[in-house]
């Protein structure tokens, strides 16, 4: 089982920050995240895209964003599991809890921190008769690891980001790679276009569109998918495959924390703006998935809940401790890895 201090369900962002947050005060976290690496929405869903409203940050991407929290509390050493859902919680005759995820793997912790943005994720299916048989066997709805695909023949459907990076990035990795999008036009951003588009000119993708996937075959695992073009007439071609990758976004879901007797009010958890805590002592909420009167849904807002949820926490796993607030300009940053920051100390030399 895995022990922590706090146990924050939800890697993005708000989650990430508040590792920061709890470090400060020699707090340890654990993370939750059904997604396969951390950072959320902001990796999964819009990496390339700008953001504007970080404080300090007049223009920042948001895959750079995550990028830059995960320095930001590698002193802090936090340990992840990633590609797994918080499925079940209990609560312990000493008061802590135990978080199990849906692979079994159990954590315990006094405190919990559902920092899960707009709740878990599921990927949008495409409408495929017989797509369930061949999930796990051919048809996988986001990539963990690239390897899997070394010198197989992929094709990706879909029109954003996702679609458009995994196409270039599996164009040194896979055999055949081919980019399937229902129109001519993508989401994506500019530069990622004009990558696929000179990968096709290279003859490194193979690139239709206006097309769409309207048929799998094989016996038991993926061997061809049936791609119809849009383009004049209707032309249905067969396509001899090892995977099938559709990449249509993620469809947020609070799910199975929506049966952990938590307060819900449309789709939110309701939390106390003292410390963000729940209707659940030692549970608390933070970003997007809590909402209280006047709740704004940004990633600054999910900071500063993430700040008072920690010292909240605390005073909580230590209530005979009081912690007197220190700015990191004075007191520095001590890592659990033994690092220190500090501000250097001015030198007072004696005049003669």
């Amino acid at each position: 089982m895995i022990k922590t201090d706090i146990l924050i369900i939800g890697a993005g962002p708000t989650g990430l920050f508040a590792v920061f947050e709890a470090g400060l005060l020699q707090l340890k976290c654990h993370l939750i995240d059904a997604l396969p690496q951390a950072g959320g929405q902001c990796s999964e869903i819009y990496p390339k895209k700008p953001i504007y409203d970080i404080p300090g940050f007049p223009e920042v991407l948001a895959g750079d964003l995550v990028d830059n929290l995960m320095e930001q509390i590698k002193p802090f050493q936090p340990s992840f599991t990633l590609g797994e859902r918080a499925e079940t919680i209990e609560k312990l005759d000493d008061g802590t809890f135990v978080v199990t995820t849906n692979k079994g793997t159990q954590h315990n912790a006094p405190v919990v921190a559902i920092a899960g943005g707009l709740g878990s994720f599921e990927p949008r299916k495409p409408l495929l008769e017989n797509l369930s048989e061949y999930e796990d066997n051919g048809v996988s709805y986001m990539i963990k690891d690239p390897e899997v695909y070394r010198d197989k023949k992929v094709v990706i459907a879909g029109g954003g980001d996702s679609a458009l990076d995994w196409s270039i990035f599996l164009a040194d990795v896979a055999s055949e790679v081919t980019l399937v999008h229902r129109r001519n036009e993508f989401r994506g951003a500019l530069d990622s276009v004009e990558k696929v588009q000179n990968l096709k000119n290279q003859g490194r993708i193979n690139l239709i569109t206006p097309g769409e996937i309207v048929g799998l075959q094989g016996e038991g695992q993926l061997e061809s998918v049936t791609i119809r073009k849009t383009t004049n007439a209707a032309e249905d071609i067969t396509l001899e495959v090892d995977n099938f990758i559709p990449l249509f976004g993620l469809s947020p879901k609070l799910g199975p924390i929506a049966d952990w007797g938590l307060e819900i009010e449309k789709n939110a958890i309701k939390v106390d703006t003292f410390d963000y805590q729940t209707n659940i002592p030692g549970i608390y909420a933070i970003g997007d998935v809590n909402t209280y009167p006047g709740k704004l849904k940004l990633i600054l807002c999910g900071f500063h809940e993430a700040t008072l949820m920690c010292q909240s926490a605390y005073q909580r796993i230590f209530p005979d401790k009081k912690y007197v607030l220190k700015y990191t300009t004075v007191g520095g940053i001590n890592g659990f890895d033994g690092s220190k920051k500090e501000a250097p100390k001015a030198v007072i030399k004696a005049i003669d």
